[in-house]
């Protein structure tokens, strides 16, 4: 485990909501929002959305939420909807809701927690829109335990978006990043309609295209702790398809 950053003040009191979209977390999520809670990020908050888990996680998060009632945050939403919508609404509660700055990270904790005070000063001392937390750039590690089947699909993701759009990422298909609450605004939720992994894609694609800078650090990508991959067939057709529909759906977008 990396220890965290120690941001000067102003910095590290900025407000920072961390959105996390569960379904079948259970088991990671008490972990999580304690490793987040422990950051030197007084301002942090943590805003859960929960797709009516089956297992439990939403009313684990409703306990962890009593007992941080003013840094915890639940969203019950409906039912399994997709990354994408559970995204969508957890980031624009957010950003309702005051925040200068939205990270958004799995559940699963793959994603170091630790490793936001860094992004976020990296954010904070450039003119970048996002900074994303990237297994791809030089420094960026994948754990070991990770299947050889999962690394050569995000490799194969990664190229296979790089040539039908042109974005200039090395980690296309991150999940871990922060942002500016203006570069979201000026991205128009409302424009997104992506419905799975490939919503990272799609967000990457249109601060692209509307000038945000783009910032990668490298983070030490773990495997899962307790569950499953919510990976499926239909989210990989998906993803396959959705670079041909982003081309047409915002071919008119530009700064």
């Amino acid at each position: 485990m990396i220890e965290p950053v120690q941001l000067p003040s102003p910095w590290r009191d900025v407000r920072l909501t961390v959105v996390v979209p569960t379904y079948n977390e259970a088991g990671n999520l008490p972990t999580l929002v304690e490793r987040l809670l422990a950051l030197p990020l007084p301002g942090l908050k943590v805003l859960v959305a929960d797709d009516n888990s089956p297992d439990g996680t939403g009313e684990v998060a409703d306990k962890l939420a009593i007992e941080h009632p003013e840094r915890i945050e639940v969203v019950h939403r409906p039912g399994k909807e997709g990354l994408g919508r559970a995204y969508v609404d957890g980031i624009s509660r957010a950003l309702d809701g005051g925040a200068e700055y939205v990270a958004q990270m799995d559940a699963d904790l793959s994603h170091p927690p630790e490793a936001l005070p860094g992004m976020l000063g990296a954010l904070l001392s450039t003119q970048a829109g996002v900074v994303i937390g990237s297994r791809y750039v030089p420094g960026g590690e994948l754990d070991e335990n990770w299947p050889l089947y999962r690394r050569a699909l995000s490799g194969w993701a990664n190229l296979y978006v790089h040539t039908l759009l042109r974005v200039r990422i090395r980690d296309l298909t991150a999940g871990f990043k922060i942002w500016r609450a203006d570069a979201l605004r000026d991205i128009g939720l409302e424009r997104v309609q992506s419905n799975g992994y490939s919503f990272q894609v799609e967000m990457h694609y249109l601060a692209t295209k509307l000038g945000h800078t783009i910032l990668e650090v490298p983070i030490r990508f773990e495997e899962r702790r307790d569950g499953d991959s919510k990976m499926t067939t239909a989210t990989k057709i998906e993803s396959a398809l959705m670079p041909f529909k982003l081309r047409t759906r915002h071919r008119h977008i530009e700064r």
